[in-house]
């Protein structure tokens, strides 16, 4: 897979680090020659150049890339950069760094952002699903199609602790990803049973977060 990503600061180099490390080719772009640090990520290409700029998307070749990451603490940049990268090159999918949480609103189909990623959203959630249990806590959402990754701790009074995962009528359109158990990562398998103080993740359609909620409560009392 090819992955540009716009902004080679310490977010950008991590990320294609990681990329790289997965077997991807990355090329890096940043319009600050202080930001051209070959050596800290040497299996990535780079580029001197301004990734708002259509000259620069050209000479990078967009439109042979699998992904186009925004990565730079500008969000404006981020904006242009992905709705360039969605409509002028036709790149499949784009992900954007929300650096203001007051901006998140614009980060949609619209201006071409495929995935938006909130770190002040992301941190907030994760501190809501270590202390929440019984309650849905929504960690990330994926824009283009409304559907949303969740996480609920069963609370020790549910109705449905002891039941098999295959027997729960699940809303529609909700998913079973994974049960962390014991800090283990376990497949929703069918026979699997639930047991009190399972951190289950869902995929689901957020018009159906409330019935899901609601179906894993606890008992009434």
């Amino acid at each position: 897979m090819r992955v540009a990503i716009a902004g080679a600061g310490a977010v950008g180099r991590s990320v294609a680090q990681e990329l790289i490390d997965h077997g991807h080719r990355v090329l890096l772009i940043d319009k600050a020659a202080t930001s051209i640090r070959s050596d800290l990520v040497p299996g990535a290409q780079w580029l001197l150049a301004d990734a708002c700029e259509m000259s620069t998307l050209e000479e990078a070749q967009l439109q042979t890339c699998d992904v186009v990451i925004a990565a730079t603490g500008d969000d404006k940049a981020n904006l242009v950069t992905s709705l360039l990268a969605k409509t002028e090159f036709t790149v499949p999918r784009t992900v954007a760094r929300v650096n203001n949480p007051s901006n998140e609103w614009l980060y949609g189909e619209s201006w071409g952002v495929d995935v938006a990623v909130s770190t002040p959203r992301i941190m907030a959630a994760l501190v809501e699903e270590a202390v929440a249990v019984g309650d849905l806590v929504r960690l990330f959402t994926f824009r283009q199609s409304n559907i949303n990754l969740v996480e609920l701790t069963v609370p020790a009074d549910s109705a449905h602790v002891g039941r098999r995962l295959g027997d729960i009528n699940w809303p529609d359109g909700v998913t079973p990803v994974v049960i962390l158990r014991h800090q283990e990562a376990l497949p929703p398998e069918a026979d699997r049973t639930v047991e009190a103080g399972d951190e289950l993740l869902f995929v689901t359609p957020a018009d159906a977060e409330a019935e899901l909620a609601a179906l894993l409560a606890p008992r009434p009392s």
